[in-house]
């Protein structure tokens, strides 16, 4: 017997593939035997953070995992986590994911999700007095967008502001606003929502951060724009400038969209998606930057750019 009746028609997407292995309560555990309480804090006040990193199997070497810019994804999270009032070393996520890379022994390309939450059982929205702790998830995944790229609706659902909720950490709370635009868009006939701030400047899509080119150069909104600063936007805006395309971070009107060159949507998940159109605009089918960019950073995770061979965590699965 079911309670709940969706309201809408829209296909439920099939279940992943989930690695086998997961992190749970401090050990390593089959991915089926790690259960939250139905009573766990986090899942009723949305007070936990979380990462997403991206890895593959080495082309060249059949015991070798190359994980994308780990350290910096570890960073990242160890920052968000003090927002739930605690601390995580960087050092000691990084070891954890090594280990539950080289557990899970992936044979092809994956997605992982690390996430700190508010562990305990009870009801009262705080951070004091609530025990916090660390999971560990994966799941295969290929591109997480059509690589041929999306088609875009403006939504009517506004970025929050950091005023409002820390947004330089990747919280979980953060992402309502996301799946509210998420799903607009989808029930609209677009693929994909940007949203705006409430200053009424162009912020982000609903997970990634946003691209655009114009006169040959690429611009994309500040980090006073109320955007999760992305790992792959500063993976982005190195590789443009190492290429010697010019890199703006400002401000970014609505309109300057509809009359863009280019428009690129980036995210760990989603690496680099051209946008096809924005709602009843057409974007020039040519897209030099960022193809060039695409084929760059695909090149850079299978390491084949040895200039950014810091940026991958090789992982021996036998060692």
């Amino acid at each position: 017997m079911t309670l709940l009746t969706p309201l809408d028609s829209l296909t439920t997407a099939s279940a992943p593939a989930f690695l086998p292995i997961a992190f749970f309560e401090g050990e390593f555990c089959p991915f089926p035997e790690a259960q939250l309480s139905i009573a766990t804090h986090a899942l009723h006040y949305g007070t936990s953070v979380l990462g997403g990193i991206r890895g593959l199997p080495s082309p060249s070497d059949s015991n070798q995992v190359l994980v994308f810019r780990l350290a910096d994804h570890c960073r990242r999270l160890s920052q968000s986590a003090k927002y739930l009032n605690t601390d995580i070393a960087p050092m000691e996520l990084e070891a954890t994911l090594i280990e539950f890379v080289r557990r899970n022994q992936p044979q092809t390309s994956f997605y992982i999700r690390p996430l700190i939450y508010t562990s305990s059982l009870g009801i009262a929205p705080r951070l004091h007095d609530v025990s916090k702790d660390l999971l560990i998830y994966g799941l295969e995944m290929g591109g997480y967008l059509h690589q041929g790229g999306v088609r875009c609706r403006i939504s009517s659902w506004l970025r929050q502001e950091d005023r409002s909720q820390p947004l330089r950490g990747k919280s979980s709370a953060g992402y309502i606003a996301s799946a509210l635009a998420k799903t607009e868009a989808v029930a609209s006939g677009f693929d994909e929502a940007i949203l705006m701030n409430a200053r009424g400047k162009v912020s982000e899509a609903s997970a990634m951060n946003l691209f655009l080119v114009r006169n040959g150069q690429l611009i994309t909104p500040s980090v006073d724009q109320d955007i999760l600063e992305g790992i792959t936007r500063a993976s982005i805006i190195t590789l443009a400038k190492d290429s010697g395309i010019p890199v703006i971070e400002r401000p970014v009107d609505k309109s300057e969209l509809f009359i863009a060159d280019e428009v690129f949507l980036c995210g760990t998940a989603a690496q680099i998606s051209p946008v096809l159109e924005i709602e009843t605009y057409k974007l020039p089918a040519q897209r030099p930057v960022s193809d060039q960019l695409g084929k760059l950073i695909r090149n850079v995770m299978i390491g084949a750019e040895q200039r950014y061979s810091n940026w991958l965590s090789v992982v021996h699965l036998n060692s």
